[in-house]
């Protein structure tokens, strides 16, 4: 799972990166933002993106994992 997870990372951490960054910029507009507001917004948003793809990756082992007979 940990693996799996890694490798979502790798798409779900810039995603959501992109998306906090873009919360500055639409609440201030893009002549007025500060930029450590922007750095501080993508940061949350990576940060984010640890839990949802550990979850991501259980799901999906969850998922693809074969289940015994009862």
């Amino acid at each position: 799972m940990w693996k799996l997870a890694a490798i979502l990372f790798i798409i779900i951490g810039p995603t959501l990166a992109g998306i906090g960054a873009l919360v500055p910029l639409t609440v201030y507009g893009v002549n007025e933002f500060n930029p450590l507001l922007l750095a501080i917004a993508a940061g949350i948003g990576l940060l984010v993106a640890i839990p949802v793809s550990l979850v991501v990756g259980k799901k999906i082992n969850d998922a693809i994992r074969p289940r015994r007979l009862a």
